[in-house]
């Protein structure tokens, strides 16, 4: 907190951006824009404008749910 702004650790968040679901999740920023534009993990994204943020755990139960991706 040099600059005076609040960090709060990824676990902790609800909504994480696709560079910190990246980070995460382990998957590459391409792979995280492929999954979420798929039907089945629409309900994982939250779009603010043209921003796009990942549900962690709404990812969390679809990554559980699938097989490979």
């Amino acid at each position: 907190m040099k600059d005076g702004s609040l960090s709060v650790p990824p676990w902790e968040k609800s909504n994480l951006t696709l560079a910190e679901a990246s980070e995460y999740f382990n998957i590459g920023i391409n792979k995280l824009r492929e999954i979420t534009n798929e039907r089945e993990c629409e309900h994982c994204v939250l779009y603010i404008g043209n921003r796009r943020l990942i549900k962690r755990k709404k990812f969390e139960e679809y990554l559980s749910e699938v097989y490979s991706i």
